[in-house]
């Protein structure tokens, strides 16, 4: 028989000790979260920088098949129809002006997308495109997107003024077109596409993103800025190698 001294202590846990175990239990589940966490981010990365490789590719094949690269497509936010993943204007609507918008998956044939045929990115965001429509002048410029528009022109007079620097700060237009400039990338860009990457916040930080959400001309692309602070990811188009795809081609001389 038990003394009744002790019949309150085996029958079970106090909440001290539940509430210990609970503790120890939450720290080897974050231990086992986190790695697979940073699995899970790396991979849409990965995915996201091969969609965007792809896409870089397959507007490369609609210069060299079309001559002329697509506009933007066209939408108020990242879940509007707008123009259902199609550039915008078409070529027998109008004349395309526009700089930024959203890549026309549904005009180039690629996936994935969303149920309006706009491109996406791992993280199920929109993904983003601009086209240069001005030369290194300033001038208006829409010969990279009106059919025969590069041909007509010339290789020797086709100026593309999309410019991509490390950072924003402080940063003018003027100043990153110069290669002396520590955060220059390029000054010359035909084409930049980007995911807004992880967060799907536009903007969210700071001036850095700002840049590539405001038309252009300027972008930024940065792997020095902290996580969530900036997780834009960034490719674009060379004149060089647009230029050259073109001239084996036959579309330009």
């Amino acid at each position: 028989m038990i003394p009744m001294q002790f019949k309150n202590k085996v029958l079970g846990f106090s909440l001290v000790e539940i509430a210990v175990v609970l503790v120890i239990l939450g720290f080897v589940l974050g231990a086992l979260l986190l790695p697979l966490q940073a699995q899970r981010t790396q991979a849409f990365q990965l995915q996201t920088e091969n969609t965007l490789d792809q896409a870089k590719k397959a507007l490369l094949g609609y210069a060299v098949s079309r001559g002329r690269l697509p506009c933007p497509a066209s939408a108020s936010s990242n879940t509007d129809a707008g123009s259902r993943g199609l550039e915008s204007p078409l070529p027998i609507t109008g004349t395309c002006t526009n700089v930024s918008g959203y890549l026309p998956a549904a005009t180039l044939g690629i996936q994935p997308t969303d149920t309006f045929g706009f491109a996406i990115d791992a993280w199920n965001n929109r993904i983003r495109y601009a086209v240069t429509q001005t030369n290194n002048a300033g001038a208006a410029d829409a010969n990279f997107t009106t059919a025969n528009g590069m041909s007509n022109q010339g290789v020797t007079n086709l100026q593309p003024n999309l410019r991509v620097c490390s950072t924003s700060t402080g940063i003018t237009a003027a100043m990153c077109s110069s290669a002396i400039e520590t955060n220059f990338l390029t000054n010359s860009a035909v084409a930049v596409i980007f995911s807004i990457g992880a967060t799907g916040a536009q903007a969210s930080g700071g001036a850095d993103e700002d840049a590539n959400l405001d038309n252009g001309p300027v972008f930024v692309s940065s792997t020095d800025i902290p996580i969530g602070e900036f997780d834009h990811i960034l490719v674009w188009i060379s004149p060089y190698v647009l230029f050259n795809a073109m001239i084996e081609a036959g579309q330009l001389h």
